[in-house]
């Protein structure tokens, strides 16, 4: 595989033996989908995919009325979550799939709640009616934040990569967001050098992941 921006990646034949290998534009790593564009909007389509079946599954007991709507979203956290957000630390959100991803949360309550999309309730009703807020994105971002403050302390390849410059010309166009982009908006935080200098300071870090898990808005 070979990562690039372009429309058309670069071709690249590598020969084992005199074998030629196949080029992909994506395959699964650890469960994980990785494609030739570098996105992660094909992993997380995936991910909302199987949450989704999984809810399914256990639609028996998450939409049973006779047992409360807390104890239902502790399952839904519990069982559904996890293999939503499985390996979320690495993802770049776009606004698109951060959408998606809210869509889904309500995806879940609206079903929960038996509630049909001819009855035309808006989001915040559901919200309502759920004893809810919307927390998914901002799970996501704590995940990302906790995570890669850890990583960065150990100042290892992970540190390299994030801190690292590329030379050479920057794209036409607007640029990709970028994983840290997402997480200085979310912290509140300045450049992104500040943002690296406080995860080096472990209680620092700490208090600023949990002030915007308090005040954040995702």
């Amino acid at each position: 595989m070979v990562i690039s921006r372009k429309q058309e990646p670069p071709k690249c034949d590598i020969f084992i033996n005199d074998a030629k290998l196949k080029q992909q534009d994506k395959f699964k790593y650890l469960g994980t989908i990785i494609t030739s564009d570098g996105r992660n909007n094909n992993e997380i389509a995936a991910r909302i995919a199987h949450a989704k079946t999984s809810f399914q599954k256990m639609r028996a007991v998450l939409t049973n009325k006779h047992i409360s709507i807390q104890t239902r979203k502790r399952v839904l956290q519990c069982y559904i979550e996890p293999i939503l957000l499985y390996g979320c630390e690495a993802w770049t959100i776009s606004k698109q799939m951060e959408a998606k991803l809210e869509a889904t949360e309500m995806w879940f309550l609206r079903r929960m709640l038996r509630i049909s999309w001819t009855e035309r309730k808006s989001n915040e009703t559901v919200l309502i009616e759920a004893n809810s807020r919307r927390s998914l994105i901002k799970t996501i971002r704590k995940l990302q934040a906790t995570f890669l403050g850890h990583v960065m302390r150990r100042e290892k390849l992970e540190h390299l990569i994030t801190t690292g410059k590329l030379y050479g010309k920057r794209g036409r166009g607007k640029q990709r967001e970028k994983m840290m982009d997402g997480l200085k908006r979310w912290l509140g935080s300045g450049s992104s050098t500040e943002t690296i200098t406080a995860m080096g300071h472990r209680e620092l870090w700490r208090n600023m992941i949990a002030d915007a898990s308090k005040h954040g808005t995702g």
